[in-house]
């Protein structure tokens, strides 16, 4: 699949870049530094520009092999990198994927996680026709609980599973 650009009213959502027109890589190294933001990703560090650079082809596979849509949310003027959003274990036969957002630390509580999330979703249902979304955060993640709730998903209850971070998993659904 190649990766599709999404204008999400006041952000658009493009495929992250680290060429010489855009670079994300020291906005993905910055968020990626923030505490708030390890605590809860515990999957990828980028501490170097080497390994933005690999999470930036990683990202650019996974659309290539039909496993993951991820779309960096940009500022529509500068392509400024304000987070990221995606639909991960897509599998386009069931039907089903797992939504993921994150914010920029500078850019939280500004609306851009339910902003972006709403236009993935929409691009899942209408544009790969998706039947039912997941997602699933720690309990502490407050933040994740408002989102999941303004992006219409309904609570399914705590995993038996826990986190990588020994927290509940809280889970929560939304079909077509």
């Amino acid at each position: 699949m190649e990766p599709v650009e999404i204008n999400a009213g006041t952000y658009y959502l493009r495929q992250l870049r680290a060429d010489r027109h855009i670079d994300d890589r020291p906005a993905l190294m910055e968020a990626f530094a923030d505490p708030t933001h390890r605590k809860y990703v515990l999957n990828y560090r980028l501490r170097t520009l080497d390994e933005a650079t690999e999470y930036v082809a990683l990202r650019a596979a996974q659309w290539a092999g039909d496993e993951r849509c991820s779309w960096a949310i940009a500022e529509p003027t500068s392509g400024r990198l304000l987070g990221e959003v995606g639909l991960r274990e897509l599998n386009l036969d069931a039907s089903y994927a797992e939504a993921t957002i994150w914010v920029h630390p500078a850019e939280r509580g500004k609306g851009i996680a339910t902003t972006a999330l709403n236009a993935a979703l929409r691009f899942g249902f209408g544009g790969l026709g998706l039947t039912e979304v997941s997602y699933r955060y720690e309990e502490s993640n407050a933040a994740s609980a408002v989102v999941a709730e303004r992006c219409g998903f309904t609570l399914v209850g705590p995993e038996a599973e826990r986190a990588p971070t020994g927290e509940r998993l809280i889970r929560w659904h939304r079909t077509s």
